[in-house]
């Protein structure tokens, strides 16, 4: 069966890029983290043994999507085409997934993740992601926020000044979706940031957790491994680890 077949079968689509939950103008970046994040619900390591092996056969598959969207002429042929080269090198059979993925996405403490956002909060590389994202999203307020790395609701005011500054200096264009937002969707969006915190808060107490560094890797794991895997949720408890997690910079690392 082919990679499409598969897709089809398996996620629902043979659409690769709705697979990875990311446009067709995607960029390379976007693309990674699509597929980061996309990888982190279906790795068999978040699984009871029973499940493993299904687990596996859908990351292997992940594998296969990612490793097609990435290479540029595999990519160009599936655009042009609708289809996939089954033969490619890139689509070996006998690959290791896991060791590719492991290779894409390096190990890194929490500590390095927090010194990453010091210097990366205020930088000429925050304000070029900002004015992407801006582009990107033609303005929207709430897909800004949550592709912005390191950003907690409370920074909105912050992030609204440097896309406001650079409206002003003609750097980007004006949206309407960001110069006339309604009172109502800003509200809407700052209740549910709050929303979510509380529902960390609860989980972080249930699970008898302090805010310590190892307990914030048990939580993850948790979070992982679990039915009720909430993203938001995490997000909200464990803030710039899962941004850093979900949204990767150069190299994209994890620590679990």
């Amino acid at each position: 069966m082919g990679l499409l077949e598969l897709c089809e079968q398996v996620f629902g689509t043979a659409d690769l890029y709705r697979v990875l939950g990311v446009r067709r103008e995607a960029s390379d970046g976007e693309i990674r983290r699509g597929y980061h994040k996309v990888s982190l619900q279906v790795h068999p390591d978040r699984v009871d043994e029973g499940q493993k092996e299904d687990a596996t056969r859908r990351f292997q598959i992940l594998g296969r999507v990612y490793a097609v969207l990435s290479d540029k002429e595999q990519r160009a042929v599936y655009d042009e085409q609708g289809v996939v080269d089954e033969d490619s090198a890139v689509l070996n059979q006998d690959r290791d997934w896991e060791a590719y993925w492991r290779l894409l996405f390096k190990k890194i403490s929490l500590e390095d993740i927090q010194a990453f956002e010091k210097t990366y909060k205020g930088s000429e590389e925050e304000l070029a992601d900002i004015k992407q994202a801006y582009l990107d999203f033609k303005g929207d307020m709430d897909q800004i926020m949550e592709s912005v790395l390191c950003v907690q609701y409370t920074e909105e005011p912050r992030i609204r000044n440097i896309i406001q500054q650079a409206i002003d200096a003609r750097e980007v264009p004006s949206y309407n979706a960001f110069v006339r937002e309604s009172k109502q969707k800003m509200n809407a969006r700052k209740r549910r940031a709050q929303e979510e915190a509380k529902e960390a808060e609860v989980s972080r107490k249930e699970l008898g957790l302090d805010e310590g560094v190892d307990n914030l890797k048990a939580l993850i794991q948790v979070n992982l491994r679990s039915d009720s895997y909430n993203l938001c949720t995490l997000w909200s408890i464990c803030g710039i680890i899962f941004c850093f997690l979900l949204r990767s910079i150069p190299s994209t690392y994890l620590f679990f």
